[in-house]
């Protein structure tokens, strides 16, 4: 009988290392450039419109989010945003993609238990150059046997991924912090999906608990092995 998981994937921002928290330390940081002209609340709300209308031109990840900012700037100062504030905004985004890469807990010692075991596919969305060069910084490369950086994330995505580099995505678990990404998608199209809280969590990310047998939630990545071990009988 064939086992019941063959592929474990692994988001990486938020899931392996940090990320999220560098987008509220610039938000803080734009929110305080544009605070003569706007509450925090309602810039921080007009930014997400920005961010969702953007999606489908810019795709996920820091360029497309600073593009956004410099939008909202300009919205919400009917267009008298000063030179020097979009300067501020341009250095704040390139701050984000040149930050350090500091690893999660568990997460080597997780990956170095499934290795092995299991086929390891690192599934990552976001800025081609941006999450290659976390990659590299974070030396996890080695623990994985494939790596995937997508435009975005859906059951076709993740169909056609444990289809490559597994046995079908029926037999592949899905791992990572986003709700709407990482488990629901992956559910949808027909595999595990485990939720593993980070706290900060972007709002486009967010979706209702699943209703499946092929869901779960862990504290963190230690559970992990324990939980394929229980989805495969073992």
């Amino acid at each position: 009988m064939a086992p019941v998981l063959t592929t474990i994937g692994f988001d990486a921002d938020d899931t392996l290392w940090h990320n999220e928290r560098f987008f509220a330390l610039t938000q803080d940081h734009f929110a305080g450039l544009l605070s003569e002209h706007s509450e925090k609340a309602d810039l921080m709300a007009r930014l997400l419109e920005a961010e969702k209308r953007n999606l489908p031109h810019y795709g996920f990840g820091i360029k497309g989010f600073t593009l956004s900012m410099i939008e909202t700037a300009i919205e919400v100062t009917d267009g008298r945003v000063p030179s020097s504030v979009i300067g501020e905004i341009l250095a704040a985004g390139r701050d984000m993609l040149s930050h350090e890469v500091e690893l999660l807990p568990n997460v080597v010692s997780t990956l170095e238990a499934l290795k092995g075991q299991f086929k390891l596919v690192l599934i990552t969305k976001g800025d081609l150059l941006d999450q290659e060069r976390k990659l590299a910084q974070s030396g996890l490369r080695a623990h994985f046997d494939a790596i995937e950086i997508v435009t975005d994330k859906t059951p076709q995505t993740y169909r056609a991924i444990f289809e490559g580099h597994g046995s079908g995505v029926d037999q592949g678990l899905m791992v990572g912090n986003s709700m709407r990404s990482d488990v629901v998608a992956m559910i949808d199209a027909g595999g595990w999906g485990v939720y593993v809280p980070y706290g900060l969590t972007w709002e486009i990310e967010h979706a209702k608990t699943p209703q499946s047998t092929r869901y779960a939630e862990i504290g963190d990545l230690s559970e992990l092995p324990d939980l394929t071990r229980q989805i495969s009988g073992l």
